[in-house]
C-alpha cells in the first residue's frame, strides 16, 4: 500500500487496515455472534412452548401451526422495515432497538394468558428478531479489512450453533421444574412461562452492551460523515493498539460520491441526522428508503436480488420449518415408543398414531415433556459443533459457493430421507445432520451477502432476501401444522425440493471474499 492516502486521504480499505487487528475486533465478533445466538433463541423458543403449553392454551396440531407462523410473519414485515432504517439511519441504532424491545416483549409475553395475546407477542418477537439477524453480519463485516472479513464472518457460524444448545438446556433446566406454578384465580404462571422470560433477558443485556460500540464508520462514510467516521477509526486504533488516538496515522479520509440516494447528494444534512419527527425530515428519509428499492430492483443489482431472495425462500422454509417441528416430532416419537415397544415406524406413521390414539387427552394435560425430547434437541445443536469449526478454517480454501452447494444438495438428501427412518434413534441422526447442513448455508448465505452489494444497499438487500425467506418460513409452518396429522409426506417432498433448487441457483453466485467492500 503506497503513501498516497497521507495527503489525499484514505479509502475505506486503507483507513480499516490502519488501526489494525486486535481487542475491538474479538469484542465486537463476541456482542455480535452473542447476538446471532440470541436470534437463534429467538427464532426456535416456540419448539418448547409447543408441547410444554398445549394444556395452558388448549392448543390443536393447527393452532401450533398458527403458534409457529406468528413469528415468521413478524419476520417477514420486520426484516424490510429494519433494513430500510438501517441504511438510512444507521446499524447499531437500529440494532439496539430492535434488541430491547424484542427483550421487553419477551419478557411481557410470558404474563399472557391468551393464546391470541401470546402469538400477538410472538409476533413483535419475530418483527424485532428479523432487525438484528439482517443487521448482524453487514454492522460486523463492515468494520473488517478486506483480508479478515470472510474469515469473522464464518465465525458466526459457531456463535448461532451456541444458541442451539443453550436454547434445550435453558428449556431443561426450566419447564421441568414442579413447584413453581402460580396460580391466582384465572391467571397462572408455569415453569414454561418462567422460560419465555428467561429466553428475553438476554436480548435487554446485549442490548444496553451494543451502547459501547460505534456505528459502522463504512457507513458513516457512505452518508458524508467523515468526521465522525474518523473518530471512529480512532478509537478502533486506540482499542487495538493501546497508542493515542491522535497518533492514528490517517489524518483524513477521501471524500467519494454520495450514493446514498439523489436527496442526500443534494444536501449537506447527512441522511442520519433527519428527525423521524419532523413531516419534512420524514418524507426524505422515506425519499431516501424508495430510491434505494428501486436501486435493488434495476441492474446491476437486480440479478442478485432475485438469486438471494429464491435462497432465503428455499433455504428458509426448509430449516425453520423442521428446526421449529423436531422437538415436538421428538415428543411424539417417545409417546409412540413408550406405548408400542421395539415397534417401528415412520415419521408420518407416529404421527398419525399418535394423534389418532390420544383423544382421550387431546390437549396433554396428563403428561410432561420427556426428558429425552431435550436431550436429543440438545444433541441436534451439539452436532453443529464440526462444521462451525470447519467453516472459517476452509472457507478460503474451497469458496463460499463450493460449501453453499455442497451443504443445500446434502440438505435436501437429508430430508428426503426422513420419511425413510422407522426409530427415533434414526430421526434423531438424520436431525443431527440437517440441522447442521441448513445452519451452515444459511450462515454462508449472510457473509455473501456481505459482498454482492454496497455499503448503501448492502442491510436492505439482506432485508429483501429475510423477507423472501421469512414468507416461507410462514407458509411452510402454517401447512406442516395442518398437514403433519393428515398427509406429512407432502412438506417433506417439498422442503427437499426447495432445497435442490436452491443448490442450483448457488451456481449463478459469484466468488466473493477476495475484493475490498463497496
Amino acid at each position: 500500500m503506497g503513501l498516497d492516502f497521507l495527503e489525499n486521504g484514505a479509502d475505506f480499505e486503507a483507513a480499516i487496515s490502519a488501526t489494525g487487528f486486535g481487542r475491538f475486533h474479538f469484542c465486537l465478533l463476541a456482542v455480535t455472534g452473542l447476538i446471532y445466538a440470541n436470534t437463534a433463541i429467538g427464532i426456535t423458543i416456540v419448539s418448547f412452548v409447543l408441547p410444554a403449553a398445549t394444556c395452558d392454551f388448549r392448543m390443536t396440531s393447527a393452532d401450533k401451526g398458527w403458534l409457529t407462523a406468528a413469528p415468521m410473519l413478524g419476520m417477514v414485515l420486520g426484516s424490510y422495515f429494519w433494513g430500510s432504517l438501517a441504511d438510512t439511519k444507521g446499524r447499531r441504532v437500529v440494532l439496539i432497538s430492535t434488541l430491547l424491545i424484542d427483550g421487553i416483549i419477551g419478557i411481557v409475553s410470558s404474563f399472557v394468558q391468551i393464546l391470541s395475546v401470546f402469538m400477538a407477542c410472538r409476533f413483535v418477537n419475530g418483527f424485532c428478531i428479523a432487525g438484528a439477524m439482517g443487521l448482524v453480519f453487514p454492522y460486523l463485516g463492515e468494520f473488517q479489512a478486506t483480508k479478515y472479513r470472510e474469515k469473522i464472518l464464518c465465525w458466526m457460524e459457531i456463535f448461532w450453533t451456541l444458541g442451539v444448545i443453550l436454547l434445550p438446556l435453558i428449556a431443561w433446566g426450566i419447564i421441568p421444574i414442579t413447584g413453581i406454578r402460580i396460580e391466582s384465580g384465572g391467571f397462572s404462571y408455569d415453569s414454561w412461562n418462567w422460560f419465555v422470560a428467561a429466553c428475553g433477558v438476554p436480548s435487554l443485556l446485549l442490548g444496553f452492551w451494543l451502547f459501547a460500540f460505534p456505528e459502522s464508520p463504512k457507513f458513516m462514510m457512505e452518508v458524508g460523515d467523515y468526521d465522525d467516521a474518523l473518530n471512529c477509526l480512532k478509537f478502533i486504533y486506540k482499542q487495538n493498539t493501546g497508542d493515542d488516538p491522535d497518533n492514528y496515522p490517517i489524518k483524513t479520509l477521501k471524500e467519494k460520491v454520495r450514493t446514498v440516494s439523489v436527496a442526500s447528494q443534494n444536501s449537506q444534512k447527512s441522511v442520519r441526522s433527519l428527525s423521524m419527527r419532523k413531516p419534512k425530515d420524514l418524507k426524505r428519509l422515506f425519499g431516501e428508503i424508495w430510491v434505494q428499492t428501486k436501486a435493488l430492483c434495476k441492474p446491476p443489482y437486480l440479478k442478485y436480488t432475485i438469486i438471494t431472495c429464491l435462497l432465503q425462500f428455499g433455504l428458509t422454509t426448509s430449516y425453520y420449518t423442521l428446526m421449529i417441528w423436531f422437538p415436538e416430532l421428538f415428543n411424539r416419537y417417545e409417546e409412540f415408543e413408550q406405548r408400542f415397544p421395539n415397534t417401528s415406524a415412520s415419521v408420518c406413521d407416529v404421527s398419525g398414531i399418535v394423534i389418532d390414539e390420544g383423544s382421550e387427552d387431546p390437549f396433554d394435560c396428563l403428561k410432561t415433556i420427556d426428558k429425552n425430547v431435550y436431550m436429543h434437541t440438545l444433541i441436534v445443536g451439539l452436532a453443529c459443533i464440526p462444521t462451525s469449526l470447519w467453516l472459517p478454517l476452509f472457507v478460503h480454501k474451497l469458496g463460499a459457493k463450493f460449501i453453499l452447494i455442497f451443504s443445500l444438495f446434502l440438505a435436501g438428501v437429508v430430508t428426503v430421507s426422513l420419511y425413510y427412518v422407522q426409530t427415533s434413534t434414526q430421526n434423531l441422526v438424520l436431525s443431527c445432520i440437517f440441522e447442521a447442513l441448513t445452519s451452515l448455508a444459511i450462515s454462508l448465505l449472510f457473509c455473501v451477502l456481505v459482498d454482492l452489494f454496497p455499503t448503501n444497499l448492502r442491510v436492505m438487500a439482506a432485508a429483501l432476501s429475510l423477507t423472501a425467506g421469512r414468507g416461507g418460513g410462514l407458509i411452510g409452518n402454517l401447512s406442516f401444522g395442518y398437514l403433519i396429522d393428515i398427509n406429512c409426506i407432502v412438506p417433506i417432498v417439498v422442503f427437499a425440493s426447495f432445497l435442490f433448487i436452491s443448490a442450483l441457483l448457488c451456481f449463478l453466485l459469484p466468488k466473493t471474499g477476495q475484493e475490498a467492500l463497496d
